[in-house]
């Protein structure tokens, strides 16, 4: 599929330890590891430009539905930005992104 095949882990913030794990299957599952883990999996798909559509088929707080966003990876490190809200706006640019690292 690509180079977005594999898992990453957030590097800072609020939410700094969340990790997405991209297979080549186009499915995808993620955590957040705390006192309450918090889940979610669903399918992806992504283009050339730098797009990520994720279609959210199971979220622990029940936060389903088709989101748009952003992505760019350079080596071992991704840039990844989604819309708020299921069907909102695809965030405009990577600005407020946050950094993953691939786990190996």
């Amino acid at each position: 599929m690509s180079d977005i095949v594999g898992k990453w882990v957030l590097q800072e913030g609020m939410m700094k330890g969340l990790w997405f794990e991209f297979k080549e299957d186009g499915t995808y599952y993620s955590e957040l590891p705390r006192l309450v883990k918090i889940t979610a999996s669903g399918t992806y798909t992504i283009s050339e430009d730098g797009l990520i559509d994720t279609n959210q088929t199971q979220h622990t707080m029940n936060l389903v539905g088709q989101y748009g966003g952003r992505y760019s990876i350079e080596g071992d490190t991704m840039k990844l930005l989604f819309g708020p809200v299921p069907g909102g706006p695809r965030p405009d640019d990577l600005s407020k992104a946050g950094t993953y690292k691939r786990e190996k």
